[in-house]
């Protein structure tokens, strides 16, 4: 299910009165969104948080060396992987960065590594943005606001005239753009502590759903949703068009200490290749870990595939191909193996998809709400 990128910033930046030639730079942010930019007056008084000197969730062995710092897999993995997982595992979908503040405003300054900004079928909020959440009094992760950025740099005011209070926020990185680098802003003077990353993830391996498409934000994706419910870190690789149960994503897989691995490739494979892989996977990641819970999951359906009887009988054979390895991995007596089937997903209303493939915001919940119960057994919960 691969994305076709095609820079939305230009059609923002032509209603902006930019030409298409002129994308907008950081400062002119404001032109495009007045509440977007940081006031010169606040920013002589804000004090810059270098989120590396503390660690961001969601970046697997973060003590092997990276290319890049905000690499979801370490510098070990080029020519491993494919050259595709590896270009795609530079995005920094599912990365979160936990602090606690009593300032009354939040600033971010990132800069992103790819200039595409948006996408056609996927706003630049979801592709791009920085998504903040707090806890609120009873401990609830709730949402605050998300970064709207028409630039590889942005430099923001995220949100001002915030309750009073000393409160922990999360805060998720872009899910299709990596990140050179980001700092979190809070007026001088103002309590600040950066949170360090958790143990024990959620680690999820999948395709462009699993990667964020096509969610309008980057907590919306059902691998962020869960990780709040839960309130326990993920690890989201996903690698859109390029989520194969491959053996060498496998040597990673077993390297992290998971609280659970949710395997959820199906969209970007045949059935030929569903029977093939997935047991060899199951018994790659239980060898090395024996006890971690190992979920498996359907692929959705397409919204439209009661309409399109070659797609319906795809998902069918699909569906069936990982049922039969499932079974005979029960029969070999794999413990700790969970199953998800992928009927229902998205819903049955025909309403859970952006472009009959990938999410939306409502597909994500709904995929959510049917993952829990079935993490929550794996988890002995």
């Amino acid at each position: 299910m691969r994305l076709h990128s095609l820079p939305l910033v230009l059609a923002l930046a032509a209603l902006a009165g930019f030409s298409p030639a002129q994308t907008p730079k950081a400062s002119d942010v404001s032109k495009l969104d007045p509440a977007m930019g940081v006031n010169k007056q606040a920013e002589d008084h804000l004090e810059w948080h270098d989120v590396t000197t503390w660690g961001v969730e969601g970046r697997i062995l973060p003590d092997q060396e990276r290319k890049r710092w905000f690499d979801r897999l370490p510098a070990s993995a080029e020519g491993k992987v494919t050259d595709k997982v590896w270009n795609l595992s530079r995005d920094s979908a599912g990365m979160m960065v936990r602090f606690k503040t009593d300032a009354t405003a939040i600033s971010v300054h990132y800069k992103l590594s790819k200039a595409t900004i948006g996408m056609p079928h996927m706003p630049a909020t979801g592709v791009s943005g920085v998504d903040l959440y707090a806890r609120d009094t009873d401990g609830k992760w709730k949402w605050v606001m998300v970064t709207k950025p028409a630039a590889q740099e942005v430099k923001v005011e995220i949100i001002k005239e915030l309750a009073p209070g000393y409160r922990e926020y999360a805060a998720y990185l872009p899910l299709y753009n990596g990140v050179e680098s980001l700092s979190i802003g809070v007026a001088k003077g103002s309590k600040f502590e950066g949170l360090a990353p958790r143990k024990n993830p959620i680690v999820f391996y999948g395709t462009s759903i699993t990667h964020g498409a096509c969610a309008s934000r980057p907590g919306m994706v059902h691998t962020g949703i869960l990780g709040r419910r839960f309130d326990k870190p993920v690890v989201n690789l996903g690698f859109s068009g390029n989520g194969r149960m491959d053996k060498e994503v496998g040597d990673y897989l077993v390297q992290v200490d998971a609280a659970v691995y949710v395997i959820d490739c199906l969209p970007n494979m045949q059935p030929a290749q569903v029977t093939e892989k997935t047991i060899p996977l199951v018994k790659q990641l239980r060898a090395a870990k024996p006890e971690t819970p190992i979920i498996l999951v359907e692929d959705r359906r397409f919204t439209n595939n009661w309409i399109t009887p070659k797609k319906h009988q795809f998902h069918t054979d699909n569906h069936a191909a990982l049922k039969a390895a499932y079974e005979t991995l029960q029969k070999e007596g794999v413990k700790n193996l969970f199953y998800i089937p992928g009927d229902s997903l998205y819903g049955d209303d025909t309403e859970g998809a952006t472009d009959a493939s990938h999410a939306s915001d409502l597909g994500f919940m709904r995929q959510a709400d049917i993952f829990e119960p079935v993490i929550r057994k794996a988890l002995g919960e």
